[in-house]
Formats: structure tokens, sequence, C-alpha cells
């Protein structure tokens, strides 16, 4: 490890432990959805009313419940409608995930690229835990995508960081090794600033601990899962490890050595639960 990542993970971990590291916040409206959705009584059409007040969100909740996943027989036009056939969790999740978009950008190419980068992996992800959720678990998958969404929410700090601090910009192995090594740690310390619910604040954590077993199915089983195989047919270091040791695929009820995409009618669902995200 070269002596400048060294230095700024110390930094960096200071900071996390000092209570000094800059955590993003929620964007605004993910906030006001999830404070209204703490109401047990609220209605669809009050929440629609509090996410419609952004039209960009609006417009992405009504595309995913057109999605080939979940369409409806008569195409759904308002968000109203919208919610109703999602359901105030549901939807509240989602919002809350999609919201978070506008966090992974960047004002520098370098990082701005980065971010990008991030936010697609996530989003891809995130459809395959929507899928593997829905056909090898009884968990929610509107969980399990967030989940996905959330899973390297860690990076996002780095990335700031890295953006006031020309030398880390400017050493991209240096960076890659700082987020590899650290962004599960502030992954969880974000969400549970965020108060998330502890099953999905934890997965930034654990979902690459690759000998976790834990008692019964969770959401971090498959974020793990998910990620593994959206590295298939990559050379990436991932794919190199014998999967038949992994507990999470065995909890899930999955063959490691059946590659899921090659199923076609997982294969379809997966392409449409991501790109119903991006």
């Amino acid at each position: 490890m070269s002596k400048l990542a060294e230095k700024v993970q110390l930094d960096l971990i200071h900071a996390i432990e000092n209570d000094e590291l800059v955590l993003p916040t929620l964007p605004e409206v993910a906030l006001k959805v999830r404070e209204a959705a703490e109401d047990p009584n609220i209605s669809p059409p009050a929440l629609s009313k509090v996410i419609g007040n952004d039209a960009a969100l609006t417009a992405r909740i009504i595309k995913v419940v057109n999605s080939p996943l979940l369409r409806t027989s008569k195409e759904i036009t308002d968000l109203q409608m919208a919610v109703s056939r999602l359901g105030i969790n549901y939807t509240c999740n989602l919002a809350t995930g999609l919201a978070m978009e506008q966090m992974f950008q960047a004002t520098s190419d370098v990082i701005d690229r980065k971010m990008r980068e991030v936010w697609n992996r996530s989003t891809e992800v995130a459809g395959i835990c929507h899928v593997l959720c829905k056909t090898f678990t009884r968990l929610a998958a509107d969980q399990a995508t967030l989940a996905g969404l959330v899973h390297q929410i860690g990076v996002l700090p780095i990335l700031t960081y890295a953006e006031e601090n020309n030398e880390l910009l400017a050493d991209s192995i240096s960076l890659n090794h700082v987020i590899e090594r650290i962004h599960p740690l502030i992954g969880e310390k974000i969400l549970r600033t965020w108060d998330f619910p502890e099953h999905i604040a934890i997965v930034p954590g654990q979902f690459l601990d690759f000998s976790r077993d834990s008692a019964k199915t969770d959401f971090v089983d498959i974020v793990q899962v998910a990620t593994l195989q959206s590295y298939l047919g990559s050379d990436h270091p991932y794919t190199q490890l014998d999967w038949a040791q992994i507990p999470s695929f065995a909890k899930l009820g999955l063959d490691p050595r059946v590659d899921v995409q090659e199923d076609e009618d997982l294969s379809a669902a997966m392409e449409a639960a991501t790109s119903m995200l991006q």
C-alpha cells in the first residue's frame, strides 16, 4: 500500500472515530418522504403530495410502476395511482433510494466520473437484489432494492475528500485502495446517522465478508450474492473466489456454479429491474 493511501486512510479513520468526517445528508425530498411514512395513518394522496414537489422523482416512480416487473394491465400515468399501486412502504423505500442519485455528482470531471460509476454499479446490484429477493426469499423486495442502492454509500465522503486533495485525485491506484479498505466502515456510519433500520444499516459493513454466516437469510446475503453475480464474465478478483465456500449462496438456495444470468427469465427480470432504476 502506498504511503499516500496509508496516510489518507489514517486521516479518514481518525475523522470517523472523532465524528469529524462530514457525512452526506439525505436529499431533502428523501428526508420528507421518510418523515411522512413514519405516520402510520399516512394516505397515498398525502404521500403523493410530498413526492410531487420533486418532478424528476415523480417521473422515476411512475416509470418504475410501469416497468415490466410491476406492470399493471393499464398504464399508470399519475403519481397518486402509482403510490396506491406500490403501497406506502414500497414507495418510501424506492423514493429514498432514487433520490440518492442527486448525491452522486461532483464538480471535478474525474470524481464525477467515479461517482457515476459507483451509482451505476449500485443500480445494477440493486436490480439483481430485487430479483434474487423475490425469487429466492420471503423478504421484502423494496428493502432489498434499497439495500442494493446504498451498499456503497460509504464511497461518497471518500470521493468528496479526494476532490479537495489533489495528490489523491492524481493517484487513482491509491484512491481505489482507500475506497476498498474503508468504504464499508463509513457506509455503515452514514446509514446509522440517517436512522436507517438495523437490517439495512449493517449491509455496507458486512456484504464483503464472504465467510459471514448469519442464522437466517438477510439483506446482507442478498447484496453479497448480487455483488458477486454482477461481476460474472469479468476478470474481477471476486470471480476467482470459490463461491461454493460462500454461505450466502446456500442460504438463498442458489447453486454457486449456476450463472443466474443464463436463466432467460431471471436474466430478463434483472435487466428490467436495473433499467427501471436507471
